[in-house]
């Protein structure tokens, strides 16, 4: 495997996060709990759907065989995303949207701050910009996750199923092959284990004040890396990917 292969798989797995998130929150336009909160996941949405296209540019310039960010997000098939798990779950009800938000959320501004100093000027210029909104991300479904957690009696069972579901998807955030660690001794991406410590505590922190708890035994779930998904990818590729599927090289 050379740099620029490694490099290229790495932008896919981050492209395709912020793909697959940016279309689950994209779900829920219209379907809000509250006009505010309706503008708001839109919004993220926008951003994570910005950033993936960032993402896209660059790793099909590395690549350097002629296909677009466009045929990149909506010309793969299910097998070859290697996006985590844990951003292709179903949204479930707000609660549980909220959770898997914040989870992601608290791993993405940790990776971003890491990225800011890469050896890769483009991936560091990507990274600073995204960090802005990404900040943004974290305050919002921490303060949800805090009002929601320690809030009804309903509320706080709801948010503590949702805790129990999503946290099985934690570890493969950190998850690590020879294409990280090739890109790691180049010093074009941070080691995820730096700042694994960080990210428990903080997710702790955000817990406690919520009343709600890790489960003490969480069975982890993993293979998005490699291209092994849920049911759900499909399902979401098959909405995501129609238009330009029914109509090749349609443009806006």
């Amino acid at each position: 495997m050379t740099k620029e292969e490694a490099l290229f798989t790495y932008l896919l797995r981050r492209a395709d996060d912020t793909l697959i998130l940016g279309h689950r929150l994209s779900e829920w336009c219209g379907h809000g709990p509250i006009l505010e909160e309706d503008i708001a996941l839109t919004n993220l949405s926008l951003d994570l759907i910005g950033q993936c296209t960032s993402y896209f540019q660059y790793a099909a310039q590395i690549e350097g065989k002629g296909r677009t960010e466009d045929d990149l997000a909506f010309l793969r098939i299910e097998k070859d995303y290697v996006n985590c798990l844990m951003v292709e779950q179903p949204n479930g009800d707000f609660g549980k949207t909220i959770t898997r938000q914040f989870f992601y959320d608290v791993y993405h501004k940790l990776l971003l701050e890491a990225l800011v100093n890469s050896k890769d000027e483009q991936l560091s210029a990507i990274a600073e910009k995204s960090l802005k909104e990404v900040k943004y991300h974290l305050r919002h479904s921490s303060e949800w996750m805090i009002r929601l957690g320690d809030g009804t009696e309903e509320s706080h069972e709801r948010m503590q199923n949702a805790v129990d579901d999503i946290s099985r998807f934690i570890d493969e955030l950190f998850y690590k092959d020879q294409v990280d660690e090739m890109l790691i001794k180049e010093g074009i991406i941070p080691d995820s284990a730096d700042f694994r410590a960080a990210y428990d505590a903080y997710v702790t922190e955000v817990l406690e004040e919520a009343t709600l708890q890790l489960p003490e035994k969480m069975w982890q779930l993993s293979g998005g890396r490699k291209g092994v998904h849920s049911e759900h990818l499909g399902y979401l590729l098959a909405e995501l990917q129609y238009m330009q599927r029914t109509y090749p090289n349609m443009e806006w």
